[in-house]
């Protein structure tokens, strides 16, 4: 079963970009390295950062975006810059004639999203772009692990990390922290509530002198 993994570039106090979209410093460390992540100059980065980095990359199968970040990059053309598909969660359709040889699904909800992008990756991990969407996954316990890629540098405002979540969230101590150059790369897994057992249920039951 594929893990469903919430990722991107963040601040120090939590934002992904400025209120205007512009995301500042927070994408330098992918050109500050010696070590190419890529063919086509994706990026040259720190020798920690691409051992971090490659394998993510190459575990993904999916990737889950929203319709915003569709529009801004346009879909990167048809060619995702990780996995073979993308599910956009959209009101709107795709754009007719765009690019129809691309595995590119459209569909109504974030649950729908992760659904239809876990049914494409297989055994294979599902990146949820963290925001809106992200957050939307996230409040319903839908993400099993919190990547972030966390840059020295604070916004004081813009658009969130978790999007519109406003409840507290636990999550276990990160299992992966790598000190990049300009970068902190860190990696959680999401505390899952802990089943009441029948014998908690009773107790709980004679307690309250039910």
């Amino acid at each position: 079963m594929s893990t469903v993994v919430m990722h991107n570039v963040v601040s120090v106090d939590g934002f992904i970009a400025d209120a205007e979209d512009q995301v500042g410093p927070l994408f330098d460390w992918y050109s500050n390295g010696d070590v190419e992540l890529g063919e086509g100059g994706v990026g040259k980065v720190s020798q920690a950062s691409a051992e971090y980095v490659k394998p993510m990359w190459a575990s993904i199968g999916s990737m889950v975006i929203g319709r915003h970040l569709f529009d801004m990059t346009n879909g990167w053309e048809g060619s995702p810059p990780a996995g073979e598909h993308v599910v956009v969660e959209s009101h709107r359709p795709k754009p007719d004639g765009w690019h129809p040889e691309a595995s590119y699904h459209f569909v109504d909800d974030a649950a729908q999203a992760i659904a239809k992008a876990k049914e494409l990756a297989g055994e294979r991990t599902v990146a949820v772009a963290a925001g809106d969407v992200g957050g939307q996954a996230f409040a319903l316990g839908l993400v099993d692990e919190v990547a972030m890629d966390v840059v020295p540098v604070v916004f004081g405002s813009g658009k969130r990390y978790f999007g519109s979540v406003d409840a507290q969230h636990l999550l276990e101590d990160p299992h992966v922290v790598i000190q990049g150059d300009r970068v902190l790369h860190l990696l959680y897994r999401v505390r899952r509530s802990r089943a009441t057992t029948s014998f908690e249920k009773r107790c709980a039951a004679r307690s309250s002198g039910r």
